[in-house]
């Protein structure tokens, strides 16, 4: 055997004068690209430190890269850092570091792909790596479809997210406060099934034979299947070790809310599926960052504005996993900022990448979702009057179109708010309990005759004769606006107004022969959409004339903002006058939207046309506005509600559907060794990122460059991730429940598996020690599933029969 050849370095000759740097040969530097989420203790030149901390005796235990995903991350024997050399200013001088690095140093190992197999065992050996994965996902498939259609009832948000599918299968047009990307794969999933799209998905009642329930919700719950793959595949790119990927993939598929969420048909599998895939296609993508402008790098950067995109169509808490996302793109960005071997086209290529991939796509992914919404849901339902006048008529089965165009006294109207989230002016019989105590006046989201109102004139104006001739309404009439079911007449008056203190309140005041001159109110034209500006305006037309109403006494404007009144004004929109007279104030506008008068020919459809963008706008602030109602109410108890406290510790669960010993019971919480080992995970890598850093300044060496910003990367993912998921609701108004956590769960598990991974499964322990370790820890995953798998699939008879769920004093899952 030929011996390897060994090179020597002898030195300098004697006598050779010292080389300068102008003397070398000038090669082109590859451009490298720095890690991510680095620190600036980073930077420190190497040889600024200690001699005596590096010696065989006290030096860092090594990281042998094992596994699917292992990297050169803590403790990994690959020890390879730049060598760099700065001027007095601190530039790097020669931008040759040695060796140059074929890739980032944190993420998965990178490894040059197979030559292509030559037999079948070859192709087997080549791709043994993806049989645990499929292995768990056969497993999830078992999880999630067992007993899936054991309650043959409507289960907990089945009453409000079910009939999405009715809806989208008759084609109806409905109001929700979530885009509908997720209500549009409900209602496929209808589609697909069957479903005729007639039953009520009233919650509690048992599914009749029509409704293929269990279809539905094997649909919905091939999401949660998925999420047991893209766990193990998302812990190889961020470089774990093979025994944590098997963690992470136990944990995703034992963790018992994620599975019983999974398992009914709502959007929250959908919401966890897509901030599986955003997570998974960063990591992707970040791995590609030592090849810019590859065709895998554009790959896996468009797949992740596409996720993007799709994840905020389900919910909008997706913002959250955007923003991630954002934090990891504007470091990353800094980072090339930086490095002054980067050419300026460079520079602008990464910037307009970013902006065009992760900006404008999923803005698209997010518009397009809307503008199929409108494409299907084309016919009128429910949740028309959310929306304009215009779009309403559109509608096939609207009747808009056909309202006499031009307006007379006489006439019964109804009038849209036309403020972004405005609703019809509206009254009914309920009274003020402040104030002056007289009758309601709101604006309200849904047709009903208590929002028809008839056009009449002044009291001291002559006897009015609805069979005489037709007096058009126009610009400057002064009217009374009466209220046609209970004859009550909109009505301002001095008294302040119940939310909005600044403005004056607006009731129901009187009746067909009762009244004064706070009665009376000025017609004012803002413009019209076909006929131009105001002083182009000829004539007041249903649906395209833009009318402001101005207090003829009081000199205050007819304002709908999106103030919601209490409980007792059924927290609908309040309907105020406000005192500011300012002509662009949109709160201030309204238009007729329905017009019935005997003695008016009928309008054309043909007129009327809503452009998207403006369709658009509007649901998305209705969509808000109706958000931001959903707050908790002080005078009512919701069992169901939790606050963000109560979840990182499982203080409270939630219980899916009635309690009766007569069927089975489904109880919305985690499997206990997962989401406190996950909290308590993440106060653990603060106090060791704290440990780290006085250690670094100390001059102490933990772990190499390469190693340190491996950790920082996968810390920084799982604690941004966690953090950003998890926070905002503690700024929100809105009601809360447990559910609100599963998608900042999933960071918890990464940081529980990275710091399992950091301190035993890839530290210099024995193989026996980290087989005992992860046997350990697999068998408290898979017992405390097994123990409380029941919250998932079902419990049946008497609750308190089962011993040993009650693990905290909270849980309301036992009777009293």
């Amino acid at each position: 055997m030929r011996p390897s050849q060994v090179q020597i370095d002898f030195g300098t000759p004697p006598g050779t004068p010292p080389r300068t740097s102008s003397e070398f040969e000038e090669i082109p530097y590859p451009v490298t690209h720095p890690s991510y989420f680095k620190t600036a203790h980073s930077y420190k030149h190497e040889e600024s430190l200690p001699l005596h901390h590096m010696n065989e005796d006290t030096s860092t235990r090594r990281r042998v890269a094992r596994g699917p995903g292992s990297s050169g991350g803590f403790m990994s024997g690959d020890e390879h850092e730049s060598e760099m050399h700065y001027d007095d200013d601190g530039k790097d001088v020669y931008s040759k570091p040695s060796p140059a690095r074929s890739r980032v140093s944190s993420g998965r190992v990178h490894r040059p792909p197979p030559p292509p197999p030559t037999s079948i065992s070859e192709f087997i050996s080549q791709n043994l790596e993806h049989l645990p994965p499929v292995i768990y996902t056969l497993l999830s498939c078992w999880t999630r479809f067992h007993k899936i259609g054991r309650a043959n009832t409507v289960v907990w948000d089945e009453a409000h997210f079910g009939k999405f599918g009715s809806h989208y299968l008759k084609r109806e047009f409905y109001f929700d406060v979530h885009p509908p990307l997720g209500k549009m794969l409900v209602g496929l999933a209808g589609l697909l099934s069957g479903y005729n799209g007639n039953f009520e998905f009233k919650s509690g009642v048992v599914y009749d034979e029509s409704v293929p329930y269990v279809a539905m919700r094997v649909m919905m719950a091939t999401f949660g299947v998925a999420l047991v793959p893209l766990g193990w595949y998302t812990a190889v790119e961020l470089g774990m070790s093979s025994w944590c990927c098997h963690l992470v993939a136990l944990m995703v598929l034992c963790d018992v809310a994620w599975l019983a969420i999974s398992r009914f048909i709502l959007l929250d599998s959908m919401l966890l599926f897509f901030t599986f895939t955003t997570v998974f296609l960063l990591t992707k993508f970040h791995n590609q960052q030592y090849q810019s402008f590859s065709f895998d790098w554009w790959m896996w950067l468009v797949f992740t504005g596409i996720s993007i995109g799709c994840v905020t169509s389900v919910k909008w808490i997706g913002l959250f996993v955007t923003a991630v996302v954002g934090l990891y793109t504007i470091e990353d960005l800094w980072e090339k900022f930086g490095d002054l071997r980067m050419t300026n086209r460079d520079q602008i290529r990464h910037w307009a990448a970013r902006v065009l991939c992760l900006i404008i796509l999923p803005i698209l992914v997010y518009m397009l979702s809307f503008k199929l919404h409108f494409m299907i849901l084309n016919h009128s339902g429910p949740g028309d009057s959310t929306m304009s006048s215009l779009f309403q008529a559109q509608l096939v089965g609207n009747d808009f179109g056909k309202n006499p165009r031009e307006i007379a006294f006489g006439s019964k109207i109804t009038l849209k708010g036309m403020g972004w989230g405005g609703g019809l002016l509206h009254s009914h019989v309920q009274t003020y309990p402040v104030g002056s105590g007289q009758q309601q006046v709101t604006c309200y989201h849904y047709k009903d005759d208590n929002n028809h109102w008839t056009i009449l004139p002044t009291w001291e104006a002559p006897e009015y004769n609805p069979n005489g001739e037709l007096q058009f309404l126009q610009d400057g009439d002064v009217i009374r606006l009466q209220h046609v079911p209970t004859t009550r007449h909109l009505h301002s008056h001095t008294v302040v107004a119940p939310v909005t203190k600044l403005n004056n309140e607006v009731s129901g005041y009187g009746n067909s022969t009762v009244g004064d001159f706070h009665d009376y109110w000025v017609v004012e034209v803002v413009d019209d959409i076909k006929q131009g500006p105001r002083e182009h305006v000829t004539k007041i037309h249903s649906l395209t004339t833009r009318l402001r109403f101005k207090h003829q006494a009081l000199g205050c404007y007819l304002y709908a903002a999106n103030a919601a009144l209490p409980h007792w004004g059924f927290k609908q929109v309040e309907v105020s006058c406000t005192k500011e007279d300012n002509p662009d104030d949109i709160h201030t506008y309204w238009n007729v939207e329905s017009h019935w008068n005997d003695r008016l020919p009928l309008g054309d459809a043909k007129f009327y046309k809503s452009p998207f963008l403006h369709d658009f706008w509007h649901l998305n602030v209705a969509m808000m506005t109706s958000n931001n109602a959903l707050i908790p109410d002080p005078d009512k108890e919701d069992i169901l509600a939790s606050t963000p406290t109560d979840w990182p510790w499982m203080r409270l669960g939630l219980r899916m559907c009635g309690w009766g010993d007569s069927q089975p019971k489904y109880y919305l919480l985690g499997t206990p060794v997962i989401w406190w080992g996950g909290t308590v995970s993440l106060i653990v890598f603060v106090i060791v990122l704290g440990i780290y850093l006085f250690r670094h300044q100390r001059k102490y060496i933990d772990m190499t460059l390469q190693q340190w910003n491996h950790f920082l990367y996968v810390g920084k993912i799982a604690g941004y991730g966690w953090f950003l998921h998890y926070f905002p609701f503690f700024i929100m108004g809105r009601v809360t429940y447990v559910h609100h956590y599963l998608p900042t769960l999933y960071f918890s598990v990464l940081m529980f598996a990275h710091l399992l991974d950091h301190f035993i499964f890839s530290a210099r322990w024995k193989d026996s020690t980290k087989r005992v370790a992860f046997g350990i820890c697999a068998f408290l995953i898979i017992g405390n599933f097994w123990w409380f798998r029941g919250m998932a699939w079902g419990i049946d008879g008497p609750i308190n029969d089962h011993w040993g769920l009650l693990w905290r004093k909270t849980w309301n899952i036992y009777n009293a």
